[in-house]
């Protein structure tokens, strides 16, 4: 999971890494009320690289400029996303600009320091001209001072930058983090440092041992609940692919097999979540009831599938309300497709173009009443197939997702 530069300066400044006096800026008209002086630069905050280049940075010299700025930039989509939140920010002189990073090396499995005098670099292909120490036993501020020393720099700027390499470390130790970064790391004529601009990068297995990674993660997935987070699904075991067939699983190789079967019966897995362990987001215990209804909830937001098949194999805690979901699901889905219909004089609704039919796959002998009650449900047509052989299930559903995946 990547920051957003504005979550990013806010760590920066907590831990005592120089940055800019900011605001946040939620709509165009939240410039009316800036707190920092002009002349100030608005940023894009979105994940996607570039974001100057593709118009996603603008400065303005008063509020009147700033404001066109920010609709603008809020209007402008970068590699597909537009931005929910704009970074205003003072603008800085910088005399000189360095590239700083603090990496997980998975080739030594030790965290690697890295810099260079050029900003806007690579560090996976910036080759000899970046400087890099790895840190072999305990951290001290002498590993920080050799890759000054190593980017040739003396006196009080060696210093400097070496105090901000060591604040940078603590961070990245901290927060369970696989990257932290600074590009630029600008310095003034006077020889201050200022982090202009940074990156963090979160461990998948970090979040779940962190209340304020969690809080983020969730945030994000009720914002975006078809995003792809790294590690989101953590323990889950779960496959993040983008095809049709949406798959819901009680174990590890249970969903991996049905992933397979589903592949070669020719179909397209989309999708794939083991509901027998927690999200890496809930930071407080969850029932396996919880987790089929964000399961569930997460694959109906994903505009990819077409199919949601469930494959439940020997056992699962609170039966009964497991059933109660999956039927509550498909009578609502039921309820709300009539009434459109209806009141709608036959034009397709959202809702409508957002329904998908569930393979349900119940093998095992507790699932006998499950299965008997969800076969007599009267639902809309193909909204819920009832089977106990997983081939069957493999077969309906792959059916079931061809006649939408064919229409241009």
């Amino acid at each position: 999971m990547d920051l957003l530069e504005y979550q990013v300066k806010e760590w920066f400044g907590k831990i005592g890494i120089p940055v800019l006096p900011s605001q946040r800026i939620d709509h165009p008209t939240d410039l009316k009320r800036l707190k920092i002086r002009f002349p100030i630069v608005l940023k894009s905050q979105v994940h996607g690289a570039e974001r100057a280049k593709a118009g996603g940075v603008r400065f303005a010299e008063t509020t009147i400029d700033a404001i066109a700025a920010a609709q603008n930039i809020f209007n402008l989509p970068i590699w597909g996303e537009l931005p929910e939140v704009v970074l205003a920010e003072s603008q800085y002189d910088a005399n000189q600009e360095f590239y700083l990073a603090v990496v997980l090396d998975t080739a030594v499995c030790r965290p690697v320091l890295l810099g260079c005098k050029e900003a806007d670099i690579d560090w996976e292909s910036a080759g000899e001209r970046m400087h890099h120490v790895v840190v072999e036993q305990e951290f001290s501020p002498f590993y920080a001072r050799r890759l000054a020393l190593k980017m040739g720099l003396q006196g009080t700027l060696m210093q400097s930058v070496s105090c901000v390499v060591q604040k940078m470390y603590q961070l990245f130790v901290q927060k369970d983090l696989d990257l932290v970064e600074i590009n630029p790391l600008a310095v003034s004529a006077t020889g201050q440092v200022m982090a202009l601009n940074g990156k963090v990068r979160v461990n998948e297995r970090s979040i779940k041992r962190h209340p304020d990674l969690a809080e983020m993660a969730a945030k994000i997935i009720s914002r975006h609940p078809s995003t792809e987070i790294d590690g989101i699904s953590g323990d889950w075991d779960g496959v993040k692919m983008h095809g049709k067939i949406g798959i819901l699983g009680n174990g590890t190789g249970s969903v991996m097999a049905t992933l397979d079967l589903v592949a070669n019966a020719g179909g397209n897995p989309g999708l794939c979540l083991n509901l027998r362990h927690a999200f890496l987001t809930d930071t407080t215990p969850t029932t396996f009831r919880d987790r089929l209804e964000t399961g569930l909830k997460i694959l109906e937001a994903d505009n990819s599938i077409q199919v949601i098949l469930i494959n439940f194999l020997g056992s699962i805690p609170q039966t009964e309300e497991v059933v109660e979901v999956i039927a509550r699901v498909v009578q609502q889905d039921k309820s709300e497709l009539q009434s459109q219909v209806v009141h709608s004089n036959g034009s397709k609704s959202r809702r409508e173009q957002n329904f998908r039919p569930l393979v349900v796959r119940l093998a095992g002998s507790e699932f006998n009443a499950a299965r008997k009650y969800l076969a007599t449900l009267k639902t809309h047509s193909n909204a819920l197939l009832v089977v106990e052989n997983l081939d069957e299930a493999v077969a309906a559903a792959v059916r079931l997702a061809k006649p939408t995946a064919n229409k241009r």
